[in-house]
């Protein structure tokens, strides 16, 4: 579309941009149907919200009663939602079957667009994933966006892959691949990762991102904790031991508190304390987001006396 562009954002303290898909979760479970806010990039703006980070959200919502009830939970958490935002006629939505064991399978109604935008300024770190950075025509202009910042600010991706919304796996896959050329940090789930590469194992899926370009590369699996990957140092984290309301929205809140430790790492890079730190802090995010219903992320004192308490024991 020819649409004039948009600046991305008229504010310089944001120290995260988020780019990517707000819907409404429609979660269906034995005890009924509720309604809350959702999309992994939004979820993802939101924990980053909660966790202090000065963050804004380019989205794509419908002007009407679901949109301005997303709105009001990312400003709940202090997350600005970005000029452009309301761009469509209806807010999507993904409806969650909830198994008795927790685990969803997810239903979608999803339209993907935003128009052409120029960075005004510059964030510390640029998240993009999931849906957006897949479903056109939206998808084409995420892909600008990374291009225009490349080499301006470190760039996270989480493909959150959802099998209903995509095209053929050989297309998928090369999507995925353009994009990880254009990034720093990708993310994947062990479900992600085996869907992308069925061939490969997850030791192979991670040392092959990096190849593409990543300097880290994260693999989550769940109960069995999470690889993290540089081309200097391989680490696994255990997970944390929790009883699980559900797993709604805990990749998400990894991937906010991975981009949270990245902003305050300091100046090692990457060295293995680092990265277990960083694994550490992100898998305990992810451990409490499990423990309640929906997509309810810890705020940084939540996380932060977890981890002590966790230390302590």
């Amino acid at each position: 579309m020819n649409l004039p562009k948009q600046p991305i954002q008229t504010r310089d303290f944001l120290d995260v941009v988020v780019v990517g898909e707000s819907l409404t979760d429609v979660v269906i479970s034995s005890d009924g149907t509720s309604e809350h806010p959702g999309g992994s990039p939004s979820n993802v703006a939101y924990g980053l919200g909660r966790l202090g980070v000065a963050t804004g959200l380019l989205t794509a919502l419908g002007n009407d009663e679901r949109g301005a009830t997303i709105e009001a939970h990312l400003r709940s958490a202090g997350v600005t939602l970005l000029p452009g935002s309301y761009s469509q006629n209806r807010t999507s939505s993904a409806t969650a079957t909830l198994a008795e064991d927790g685990s969803a399978n997810y239903n979608f109604d999803v339209i993907w667009d935003v128009d052409p935008v120029d960075p005004a300024s510059v964030p510390k770190v640029l998240h993009t994933g999931s849906i957006a950075t897949f479903l056109q025509p939206g998808a084409d202009a995420v892909k600008t966006l990374l291009q225009q910042y490349r080499h301006d600010c470190t760039i996270t991706y989480d493909p959150n892959i959802r099998p209903a919304l995509l095209g053929s796996h050989a297309e998928t896959l090369s999507t995925f691949e353009e994009l990880i050329d254009l990034t720093d940090i990708v993310k994947l789930s062990d479900e992600d990762a085996s869907w992308l590469y069925p061939r490969k194992n997850l030791d192979e899926i991670s040392t092959h991102l990096l190849g593409l370009g990543a300097g880290l590369a994260v693999i989550t699996q769940g109960s069995q904790g999470s690889l993290l990957a540089t081309p200097e140092t391989r680490l696994t984290i255990p997970s944390v031991e929790s009883v699980v309301a559900d797993t709604i929205g805990a990749g998400d809140s990894y991937m906010a508190a991975l981009i949270m430790g990245l902003l305050s790492r300091g100046t090692d890079g990457l060295a293995p304390a680092v990265l277990e730190q960083l694994g550490r802090t992100a898998t305990m995010a992810a451990a409490i987001t499990v423990r309640r219903p929906g997509a309810n992320p810890p705020t940084a004192e939540e996380l932060r006396n977890h981890l002590d308490q966790l230390v302590a024991t």
